[in-house]
């Protein structure tokens, strides 16, 4: 269920796309020595919170925070320009490591790759987040179409892939954990409540767990129900986007 590579390829992406795969993961698509320095100047100039799963940081703003409300959708677009550069300044002199996923996808696939857009708006892409230590981050699954609904860039979404490129880690605990089945959306949020998760001991052991290290990019099928462990001596920093797949002839599209 998890293949590892050295470099992103075509037939990875059609597996993942077709669920014949529950993760890839590209071992040093960031350098240590580099993740290490863009960890610390990526978390050194602070982070907020996500609005409606406060026990996690972020820097940037997810689409997912807008939950349909047209006050936060308006913030959310009004910021993708902003949120952008401000990435890119806390990475610099080096790049930002999302731009290069960009690239790489791009390259990789036949029919190219693409910002996502939204009712004709631009969307952000390159959310950074983090998980303090301590803190779980609960199971959940993301589904574009459940975020914006009644949206044809959205309902058009084959297999939405999860992307992260992990720059910091603790020295135990941060691991990623996968689950093979699928809950339905209603059958979702009836288990979540108000929370934006569930405990993952009610979906039973995982079907793949995988301890991420500084430097590593790991790609997965994010309809899937996932879950991350509590750290134990310093914050998990990962840069995170979505990556749509329409069909094999059609361009893979990123957003966050």
């Amino acid at each position: 269920m998890l293949l590892e590579l050295d470099t992103l390829d075509t037939e990875s992406l059609n597996r993942l796309a077709d669920e014949r795969l529950l993760a890839v993961r590209i071992r040093r698509f960031v350098p240590r020595p580099l993740a290490d320095d863009l960890g610390k100047q990526i978390l050194g100039n602070g982070f907020a919170t996500y609005a409606n799963a406060p026990s996690i940081g972020r820097i940037g703003m997810a689409f997912y925070e807008a939950e349909n409300q047209r006050a936060q959708m308006d913030d959310y677009f009004a910021s993708v320009a902003h949120n952008l550069e401000e990435l890119r300044r806390r990475c610099r002199p080096y790049i930002n490591p999302i731009d290069l996923v960009r690239c790489v996808l791009d390259e990789v696939w036949p029919a190219g790759a693409r910002l996502q857009t939204l009712w004709g708006r631009k969307m952000y892409v390159g959310l950074s987040r983090v998980v303090k230590p301590g803190v779980r981050f609960l199971a959940h699954h993301d589904i574009f179409a459940k975020d914006a609904p009644g949206s044809a860039e959205a309902e058009s979404v084959v297999t939405q892939l999860a992307c992260n490129v992990y720059l910091t880690m603790p020295s135990q605990g941060g691991e990623l954990q996968l689950w093979a089945k699928q809950l339905s959306p209603d059958d979702f949020d009836a288990l979540r409540g108000d929370s934006y998760g569930i405990e993952p001991d009610l979906l039973g052991p995982p079907s793949l767990t995988i301890r991420p290290e500084p430097g590593d990019l790991i790609l997965f099928n994010s309809r899937r129900m996932h879950a991350v462990t509590p750290g134990t001596d310093q914050p998990r920093l990962s840069l995170s986007c979505f990556v749509g797949y329409r069909g094999a002839t059609e361009p893979l599209t990123y957003w966050s």
